[in-house]
């Protein structure tokens, strides 16, 4: 029978040999296994992929030969095993141990168990006293206690300066709490808290926004009666703050040029109390389904997707939109501590994204009404892909300016954009730029 720990290993090695995504790898493995195991499976993959390099270090300190030169297999077992003895408090280190060594045997690499064992069980006697990390600079420090790319760190000291740089990359690593957001044509907020806390949920409400809480517990939440009904979308603060900016108002004709899976326009048709008209547009028809039925579970009328590439102009919505959100494909570095496979993702890759995300910014613009909205927004903290590409957009088009906007949820009041931060408004990092066609 599977277990919790053959489905976090199953999810690594998917993201190892596929290049695929941990969050998808993890459900397609943990399908059928009871709710506590697949929790663990969760746990336990996010928990190597967060602290990969650190894991690797202290393993390599105990091992007879390098690491680096173990089997791509037996090195993801060792991670699991090291990663439950030095994190997780719950879990015996025998257990750990014993576990890893049958992980080997049962996938047909016993000849690897008796390695396995004595690097587990050495780690084990020694992780009160493991050895200090390599000195170096604050960037290599960093990069390896956190286990983030040397190059990303860079950036961050950059931007931030060391203390806040380390905030930043500590939260990135920390468990992050479910975050909803209320559905006021289906529910009042008594009803949505009665309902979850049957589920055995607990939750606490946001410090600052309205109909927003922090959910822990409860187990599966597609399975929760309340989501099924439409209660709730599970949505981060940062992007119910962007359509706060936008400002949706009852009536307005709406775009979402990059919609899928949907979550601003629902939190804009919610605004717009399901009256005007929203158009959610994504390239792909898979994710167009995606928007489909999430607007039919939280009962949302005004929605309708629609197969289009924001590159490309379509001449009958010029100049029709009231407002137009531009939430474009970027690197996602302000999400890592959702998705902490981002970090490994190859960087050379990132450097065609401003031109793709100016070329959707410059196309959607046609859309928008005179003194219409223009909102781009992106999660992503690199001022290469939020504020060069919009000051840049400004620039060339004289015809938009920056519209001041206030997030009194957030204590922020802005000319016209703001980057939001996990360490300091306690969001995800986030870019929202607000402009006015004039």
């Amino acid at each position: 029978m599977a277990t919790g720990r053959d489905a976090a290993l199953d999810a690594l090695t998917a993201c190892r040999r596929l290049d695929a995504w941990s969050d998808g790898s993890l459900k397609a493995v943990s399908r059928g296994l009871e709710p506590r195991e697949a929790a663990l499976a969760a746990r336990l993959a996010y928990g190597v992929l967060q602290n990969r390099a650190l894991l690797d270090y202290y393993l390599g300190c105990f091992c007879a030969q390098p690491f680096q030169k173990l089997e791509p297999f037996v090195r993801d077992v060792l991670r699991l095993g090291a990663y439950q003895v030095l994190f997780m408090d719950r879990v015996p280190d025998s257990a750990a141990v014993d576990q890893a060594v049958e992980m080997v045997k049962r996938r047909k690499h016993q000849r690897s168990s008796g390695m396995v064992n004595a690097v587990l069980r050495r780690l084990s006697r020694e992780k009160d006293h493991l050895p200090a990390l390599p000195e170096g600079t604050a960037q290599e420090r960093l990069s390896l206690q956190y286990s983030h790319p040397a190059w990303l760190t860079g950036r961050l000291l950059d931007l931030l300066g060391p203390e806040e740089a380390e905030a930043f990359l500590r939260l990135d690593n920390g468990s992050v709490p479910t975050a909803i957001q209320r559905n006021p044509l289906r529910c009042t907020p008594e009803e949505l808290v009665s309902s979850l806390e049957a589920a055995g949920a607990k939750l606490t409400p946001h410090p600052l926004l309205p109909d927003c809480w922090y959910m822990t517990g409860g187990g599966d939440v597609q399975a929760m009666e309340a989501f099924q009904k439409g209660f709730f979308q599970v949505q981060d603060p940062a992007a119910k703050a962007a359509v706060l900016a936008a400002g949706p108002r009852p009536g307005d004709r709406v775009l979402d040029v990059c919609a899928a899976p949907g979550g601003k326009t629902f939190a804009a048709a919610m605004a717009m109390e399901d009256r005007g008209e929203i158009v959610s547009c994504d390239i792909h028809p898979h994710k167009m389904a995606l928007i489909e039925k999430g607007a039919a579970r939280l009962g949302l009328t005004c929605v309708s997707a629609v197969r289009a590439d924001g590159k490309i102009n379509r001449e009958e919505w010029n100049e029709r939109f009231d407002l137009v959100l531009c939430d474009v494909p970027c690197s996602g570095l302000g999400i890592i501590r959702k998705k902490p496979d981002i970090r490994y993702k190859d960087p050379a890759a990132l450097s065609g994204l401003p031109a793709v995300q100016r070329a959707i910014l410059d196309n959607a613009a046609r859309y928008v009404k005179p003194g219409g909205t223009l909102l781009y927004a992106t999660c992503t903290v690199l001022p290469e892909e939020n504020e060069a590409v919009t000051e840049g957009f400004l620039s060339a088009h004289p015809g938009f300016g920056k519209a001041p906007f206030v997030l009194p949820g957030l204590g922020l009041e802005t000319d016209g954009s703001v980057t939001l931060w996990p360490q300091r408004q306690g969001t995800d990092g986030f870019y929202i730029c607000k402009m006015r066609k004039l």
